[in-house]
């Protein structure tokens, strides 16, 4: 989805920019194909199915191996078409030999991304994210019990949540509250919001509800180094499962 993007540069003189460089796979899948069809009803089989792309690269079993090779994935279904649209980030080269040659609808098509951004420049974005807020232990719970993380589930929450993380000009790259800006601004009125069906798994080991929250708009880039480092590591909770990647053109 990276792009050239449009531009409004900072006054001359000012020097800030970034360098992004990743690689992009992208995936169009048959989802009555039966992998295609369990990677969208189990979030753990997504996440295998995005995993498998990337094998021999860290030693087997490695708990950050998704973080290690900065695998970032985003996905979309068009059920009329019954094709599942798959993105993978990545800082390493992928191999999509073991997926089933008949799940696919095409060859996957891989490209290096390679763009340095600056302050002021303006790009549009698209990101699926996992909106979540802390709750705290009731009162009377033992010593050192931890909160649990609810999700969002009204728009405007969501909202609020995206808010939080975005950067104005001359503001650091930690909120007032500790949560990591992304580097970059925008109108938040103007952003489009959705909500999306939760990502579940069954898995009897670690059951999963995801709640997820799509958001589109224009960001305009105020910290280039902070918002390189958002478009690598994503953004929010449940990265493993195809949350917290930025796509911009």
């Amino acid at each position: 989805m990276n792009t050239q993007a449009s531009t409004s540069h900072p006054p001359s003189g000012r020097s800030d920019a970034a360098r992004f460089v990743t690689t992009h796979s992208l995936l169009s899948l048959d989802a009555r194909h039966p992998f295609a069809a369990k990677s969208l009803i189990d979030a753990q089989d997504m996440h295998r199915t995005v995993m498998c792309g990337f094998p021999g690269w860290v030693a087997d079993g490695s708990p950050d191996a998704r973080s290690q090779m900065g695998v970032l994935s985003a996905w979309a279904v068009d059920l009329k078409q019954a094709r599942l649209d798959l993105v993978v980030q990545s800082s390493v080269p992928a191999d999509w030999s073991n997926l089933p040659r008949r799940a696919l609808t095409e060859a996957p098509t891989i490209l290096t991304v390679d763009r340095t951004f600056r302050a002021g420049d303006r790009v549009d974005f698209r990101t699926v994210v996992n909106p979540v807020r802390s709750v705290p232990p009731p009162p009377g719970s033992p010593p050192k019990t931890r909160g649990v993380r609810v999700a969002h589930t009204r728009p405007e929450h969501v909202r609020k949540w995206f808010a939080r993380r975005l950067q104005p000009v001359g503001e650091p790259a930690t909120g007032p509250d500790g949560v990591s800006r992304i580097g970059a601004d925008a109108d938040t009125e103007r952003l489009s919001l959705k909500m999306l069906p939760k990502a579940s798994s069954s898995a009897p080991r670690k059951a999963l509800r995801i709640g997820r929250a799509e958001i589109k708009g224009t960001l305009t880039v105020t910290d280039p180094r902070i918002f390189v480092s958002a478009l690598t590591q994503g953004i929010g909770h449940a990265r493993a499962y195809s949350c917290g990647l930025l796509l911009v053109r």
